[in-house]
This record gives structure tokens, C-alpha cells and sequence, in this order.
């Protein structure tokens, strides 16, 4: 550590910050006006790299690489302004979350549009010319295309606010971040005013990416990497706030870069590795932040969007018929392995009874609780771990460790979810991720206890388990247990206390329930089912890994919730299944089996609005009114 390495390290911040606020910008625009948490964000960023990289290639370097750079911004926000016009446009007045499921179906089509057009290998760009070279700084040697990326970010946030505070555009824009229910009463075009600000916010993302290309190679994870990071600059800067967007950008990244100088450091007798930090650092921040001050650094609180969808009807009993399909299907699947020749069925039984039951956990404080979770998975994680370590490190019997893994996953979820619950909207659901991620990069970096990137190995369940079938039949009772449980607990006083406060927290207030207790409570038990979930993971599988609790999972979680539908008991369990078996069927039949999953899943969001489940249930109460008004 020296000084000249620390100026070198905190001009590297800077130059990453400025990419980082590009397509950050982009985002906070984008939620500001159309309040839409835009998944496929960082498969625009994706395409300017990958774009420019195409046009580099065909104008030559020396001529055509700026060009390049304009070219491939202009196009990604073009095509963002398609993408709203045919797509987002036709689920603007559905629950914001619902619109959460159309982006993150673009992001795999995307993604294997890339890899058709592309291919799977990196491609590496080449220098910008005029900055191909190096200027030194304190005897050290510093990329002079760094040193423009660090000017580019001012030159862009200047321009942009400009444009939102001396044009009527942005006189619009500022005016539908606040309201834009009265922007539209006023008589202003709201339709296009939305697909206008989708294609800026598409087109910065994508010039983010295209003046990336000199710094790193176009990949197929550039998007999923991307999205994370821009997320946590917007939600610590403050929701549609561009200059909290750079203020963050610039915080986030410099630590960052603090970090790789500071290394590998003795703290009282043990060596610290505080390069090791970087991939967790930015979620750090994020939780104090909104812990300290929800609405960011420079925000100001949300108002609530009058677009919630329809009014959610009463939850009510199962009648008779709905209890007969559910004891055939029971039925059906207890016979499975004997109904069933193929080996493989019992496994693909067991994974979809698995996401089942992890849905229904995420459901159960979503749905009736009203809290969005992007976080789920660290609890299914904590209980595969909890239960893997009983077995390996304690030395325990399994049936010990499939009760003591989800105690840890509620454990993790009681201190979690003691700060979540203290929020509401993007920002709970923003702060879980948080939480998440640190449990990640802990699982992913504590090699001596969770054996690190290698995961746990050695998970098997007790000799009379050994066999595939009879493992089965366990975890199928251990599901099924799992979701009568959670939805008998819906029709409990704790129930309609839970949801007396998701719809009305004030007047639950008043009537003496303490809403926060209530919602903690709910939080911690939807960790410990799913931990439980987790737990049967792990032993049917064999072996745990830190992607067990990665973000990936999460969105899983919240796919299969948002897919089956949100307001109905069945729709976790629905949506689980679906989508598990979708991704299996798929990815077994085709190499593009994301982009074929994604299209299915557009599908399914326009011809359900409610979800599998709820557009099923609504078409069934309209031929029973239909018979009964005949």
C-alpha cells in the first residue's frame, strides 16, 4: 500500500462509476416515470457492447469506432421504444410487480438472441483511437481512456439535466415522477411521454455498454451483473434521482476501489482480505442506506401508484370440489413412482415438490403479507446449509438436520426481517436483496465452514432414504405438509391480522394490532418453510453450492409466485410447478431454451394478467355467475 497505488486505484473508481451511472441513469429514469423495476435494464447495457462491437468491426477502428459508440446507443434505445410500444405498453395499469415478470422474460430472450447472433465465446473490443494509449500519474502508468470515461460521466449527467429542467420534456418527465396519474388528467400524452423516456433510459444504458468495449470484453453475463449493480447505485442514490444516481455511483465505486488498495490487512493477529469485500461492499451500502434513510441519499419518498390492479376479493375456504381435485392429485403423485417407468420422473417429482413449497413460502408474505422479497433464496439457502453442516460438521443423522436446517433459515429470516419489515414497496423488496447477497458472499467466501465455490459435498439422507422412491414420498409429505400448514395459518386470526395490515395498516393500527410485530412474525415463519424446502433440497441432491442462495434463485422464486398469480392460494403451487417443469422440458429440447422459456412466459403475461392460477379461477366464477344467472 502506497499512495501512488491509492490516487491510481481511486481514479480506477472513478472511471467505473461514470460506466456504472450510465446505465444507472437510464433505470432511475425509466421507474421514475412508468414506476417500472425494468429487469432487462442490463440486457440493454449488453447489447451496446455487443453492438458497437459488430459496427467497430464492419466501419474499421480508426474511422468508425466513435460512430460505432453513437450508433449502438441510438439503436439499443430504438429497439427500447419497440419493446414498450408492443409489450410494456399492454401492462401499464397492471400491479407493478406483475411488470416485474414481462422484463425479466425479456432478459432471456435477449440473452439467447445474443448468443444466437454472437455466439457463446467473449469478444474482445479494441483501443479507442486518439486514447489507445497511457499518461503517468505519481510514476504510474493510467490507461488514458480511463481519464476520459471519468469526464464522460459530468458531460452526461449535465446534459441530461439540462434536458429534464430547461425543456418541456423534462418539465414532463420531472412532473410524472411525481404524479403521473395528474400529468394525465392535465391532458398531457402520457403514452408517448412513457415510450419517449423508455428509449432514453435504453439508450443511455446502451452508450454505457458501447463505451465499455475498450475495458471489457462483451459476455452473455454482462447483463444479470449489470442490472445488479445499477439497481443498488439507484436505490442508495434515491429513486429518480439522477444526481443521488452519480452521488452513488461515485461512493459505491470508490469504496470499492479503498478495498483493492487496502488488500489483505492484520487486524488484531489475523489477515483480513478486504479485496475479498468488493463483491459484497455495494450491498453493504445499500442496507445502511436504507436502513439510515429508505428513500436514498438524494430521494424523496414514493408516492404510491394508483395502478395496483383490480381489488383483491376475500380469501375463502376450499369448497368441495376444489378439496376432491387436490386429494386426485395427491393421489396421483403418491402413485407416481409406480405409474411411472422412467427414473428421471421421481428426481423431476422431487425438484418440483422442492419449488413448490419454496414459492409458497414467498407467497405467504408477498401475497396476503404484502412485502416484496428479491432476497427468498438466502433463506432457502441458509436451511440447505444449516442442514448440510448438521450432517457433515456435527456429525448428526439427517432427520436431526432436516429439523435444524430451517431453524437456521428463521433464525436468518428473525434478524433480516427485523429491519425489512420497517419498509414497504421497492425499498423492502430492495433491501432484502441487500441481505441476501451478503449471505451469499459470506456462504461463497468462508471456505473453512462452507467449503466456499465448492459447496458442501456428501448430503445424502439415512440408508432407508437411499432409495430415490422412498425419498420421495418423504419430501412429497414434508411439502405437502409444509403448504396446508401456511394455508391454514392464512385463515387464522394471525391471518387476517396479516392482512388487515397489508390493506389497511392504519386502521389495523387503531384497532390495536401492532402491525410490524405481525409482519416479523410472518417474515420469519416464511423463512422457516423456506428453509425447510431447502433442507429437502440438499438431501436430494446430494451436495450444496453458494448458487443455492445467489439472486438467481431469488428471481426463480419470484417468477414462479408472480407466474401461477399473486392473489390466490394455489397460484405459488401452480406457478412452481410451471415454470420448473418448463425450464426442465425446454432446456432438454433446445440450446436457445431461455429464449423459448422467455417467450412462453410473455405469453402467459398477456393472456393471464393475473397469473395461471388467477386467470383460471376468475374464468370459473364467470361460467358458475353465468349458470346461475341463467
Amino acid at each position: 500500500m502506497n499512495f501512488s497505488g491509492l490516487i491510481v486505484q481511486l481514479l480506477n473508481g472513478l472511471a467505473s462509476a461514470s460506466s456504472l451511472f450510465l446505465v444507472a441513469a437510464g433505470l432511475s429514469l425509466i421507474f421514475g416515470v412508468t414506476r417500472i423495476v425494468n429487469f432487462a435494464h442490463g440486457s440493454f447495457f449488453m447489447l451496446g457492447t455487443y453492438i458497437a462491437y459488430t459496427l467497430v468491426d464492419r466501419l474499421g477502428t480508426q474511422w468508425g469506432f466513435w460512430p460505432s459508440v453513437v450508433l449502438a446507443a441510438l439503436a439499443v434505445g430504438v429497439l427500447g421504444a419497440l419493446i414498450e410500444l408492443l409489450l410494456l405498453r399492454r401492462i401499464y395499469k397492471a400491479p407493478e410487480l406483475f411488470q416485474l415478470l414481462a422484463t425479466f422474460a425479456l432478459v432471456l430472450v435477449i440473452k439467447d438472441a445474443v448468443l444466437y447472433l454472437w455466439g457463446p465465446e467473449e469478444l474482445l473490443g479494441p483501443r479507442a483511437p486518439g486514447l489507445s494509449g497511457s499518461v503517468e500519474i505519481l510514476g504510474r502508468q493510467f490507461p488514458s481512456y480511463d481519464l476520459f470515461l471519468i469526464v464522460v460521466g459530468p458531460l452526461v449527467l449535465g446534459a441530461v439535466w439540462l434536458l429534464l429542467t430547461r425543456t418541456r420534456f423534462g418539465t414532463l418527465v420531472r412532473a410524472a415522477t411525481q404524479d403521473r396519474e395528474m400529468v394525465s388528467a392535465l391532458g398531457v400524452n402520457q403514452v408517448w411521454l412513457f415510450t419517449a423516456v423508455f428509449a432514453l433510459g435504453a439508450m443511455l444504458a446502451g452508450l454505457g455498454g458501447a463505451l465499455q468495449l475498450p475495458r471489457e470484453p462483451a459476455h452473455l453475463e454482462m447483463d444479470l451483473n449489470t442490472i445488479g449493480a445499477a439497481f443498488v447505485v439507484v436505490v442508495v442514490g434515491g429513486m429518480g434521482s439522477l444526481p443521488g444516481a452519480y452521488l452513488a455511483a461515485l461512493l459505491i465505486s470508490l469504496i470499492k476501489a479503498l478495498c483493492i488498495w487496502l488488500g489483505v490487512v492484520e487486524l488484531f493477529g489475523h489477515s483480513v482480505s478486504f479485496s475479498k469485500a468488493t463483491l459484497v461492499v455495494d450491498f453493504v451500502v445499500m442496507a445502511a442506506v436504507l436502513i439510515w434513510r429508505p428513500w436514498g441519499l438524494l430521494g424523496r419518498p414514493q408516492g404510491r401508484s394508483r395502478h395496483t390492479g383490480e381489488a383483491e376479493a376475500p380469501l375463502r375456504p376450499a369448497g368441495s370440489v376444489y378439496k376432491l381435485v387436490v386429494a386426485v392429485l395427491l393421489a396421483g403423485l403418491v402413485a407416481l413412482p409406480w405409474l411411472s417407468s422412467s427414473p428421471y420422473a421421481v428426481v423431476l417429482a422431487t425438484d418440483l415438490a422442492v419449488a413448490a413449497l419454496f414459492a409458497a413460502s414467498l407467497h405467504f408474505i408477498m401475497g396476503p403479507g404484502g412485502m416484496h422479497s428479491f432476497g427468498h433464496a438466502a433463506y432457502f439457502g441458509l436451511g440447505a446449509y444449516g442442514a448440510g453442516l448438521v450432517l457433515t460438521a456435527l456429525g448428526l443423522p439427517m432427520e436431526v438436520a432436516l429439523v435444524l436446517g430451517p431453524l437456521v433459515a428463521a433464525v436468518g429470516a428473525a434478524v433480516f426481517g427485523w429491519f425489512a419489515v420497517r419498509l414497504s414497496g421497492v425499498y423492502l423488496a430492495m433491501l432484502t436483496l441487500a441481505f441476501a447477497q451478503i449471505a451469499w458472499a459470506v456462504t461463497y467466501q468462508w471456505d473453512d465452514l462452507t467449503g466456499g465455490s465448492n459447496g458442501l459435498t456428501g448430503v445424502w439422507p439415512a440408508e432407508w432414504l437411499s432409495d430415490n422412491r422412498s425419498y420421495y414420498w418423504l419430501a412429497l409429505a414434508l411439502v405437502a405438509i409444509g403448504v396446508l400448514a401456511l394455508r391454514h395459518m392464512l385463515f387464522s386470526p394471525f391471518g387476517y391480522a396479516l392482512r388487515a395490515g397489508r390493506d389497511s395498516p392504519l386502521r389495523a393500527d387503531a384497532i390495536g394490532i401492532d402491525v410490524d410485530r405481525v409482519q416479523w412474525i410472518a417474515f420469519i415463519i416464511a423463512g422457516l418453510f423456506a428453509g425447510a424446502a431447502g433442507a429437502v433440497y440438499a438431501f436430494s441432491k446430494g451436495s450444496i453450492s453458494p448458487e443455492s442462495m445467489a439472486v438467481g434463485k431469488s428471481i426463480d422464486a419470484l417468477v414462479m409466485v408472480l407466474l401461477g398469480g399473486l392473489h390466490t392460494l394455489a397460484g405459488p403451487v401452480v406457478g412452481a410447478v410451471s415454470f420448473t417443469w418448463l425450464q426442465d422440458a425446454v432446456a432438454r429440447n433446445t440450446d436457445y431454451w431461455r429464449a423459448m422459456l422467455g417467450a412462453i412466459m410473455l405469453v402467459l403475461v398477456l393472456v393471464f394478467p393475473d397469473g395461471i392460477a388467477g386467470g383460471v379461477q376468475k374464468l370459473w366464477h364467470r361460467v358458475t355467475r353465468n349458470k346461475e344467472a341463467a
